[in-house]
């Protein structure tokens, strides 16, 4: 393989078989649950990042049922977003995921980086939608080859082409224990604020960089301004 093969086919790791296939990446009856909770407020503080900003004391922890996707299959995920600031823009950061499927951790990672009652009351459609149409942000870090930090960047994305199939409200309780290794808990549940139960089909769209930490601040630039993805 020369060198100009190695380039057209350069995508993901490994170079003959890699992890993920390119995008897009479309999702058919998308399965969310979210429970949004009270929390500490200087536990939060302390983890989200700079230019970042805490909107209000709270995080959402969802519930995702993914049957049908191009390119990352069936799986399910579950973890915290925050609700957060960014320019006076407002979005939600992806403060820890946890996945059941290779792919799309080895696509989020490089690319990006309870109980409900069931269907209780209908939800207000016009606000979902908007919730869907704001945007998304990661923390993207990749190491060099000699162990220093390579890529350090805030990750903005955004879901697209949504078609919101159904949402639904209810009561809601929700309890986070300690671990090690999915440390969940560390943003406690003061008191739950509202649930939200919805299927929808989008697109998940490719990310652009908000924000790079390793570069200078004087060649810091504002994001461009994005037109909003449609949501059906």
């Amino acid at each position: 393989m020369n060198e100009a093969e190695v380039k057209a086919r350069a995508f993901a790791m490994p170079l003959t078989s890699p992890a993920y296939p390119p995008g897009p990446y479309r999702f058919v009856d998308r399965e969310f649950m979210i429970i949004t909770y009270r929390t500490d407020p200087d536990k939060l503080r302390a983890i989200v990042p700079e230019p970042l900003e805490v909107d209000a004391p709270l995080v959402k922890y969802e519930f995702i049922r993914m049957p049908d996707s191009t390119g990352f299959g069936d799986y399910t995920e579950t973890g915290q977003v925050i609700p957060v600031r960014f320019r006076g823009r407002k979005g939600g950061y992806s403060h820890c995921m946890f996945l059941n499927d290779e792919p799309p951790i080895a696509g989020g990672r490089e690319l990006w980086a309870a109980t409900m009652g069931y269907k209780h009351k209908v939800a207000d459609a016009a606000a979902i939608r908007a919730s869907l149409a704001a945007p998304n942000f990661l923390l993207k870090i990749i190491p060099h080859v000699d162990g220093t930090t390579r890529i350090c960047e805030l990750v903005e994305y955004y879901l697209e082409d949504v078609t919101l199939k159904g949402a639904w409200t209810g009561p809601a309780a929700i309890s986070l224990t300690p671990h090690a290794l999915a440390p969940v808990a560390e943003l406690p549940v003061l008191e739950v604020v509202s649930a939200v139960h919805l299927i929808c089909d989008l697109t998940l769209g490719l990310g652009k960089v908000a924000y790079d930490y390793l570069q200078p601040s004087t060649k810091r630039e504002a994001a461009p301004k994005r037109a909003t993805a449609g949501v059906a």
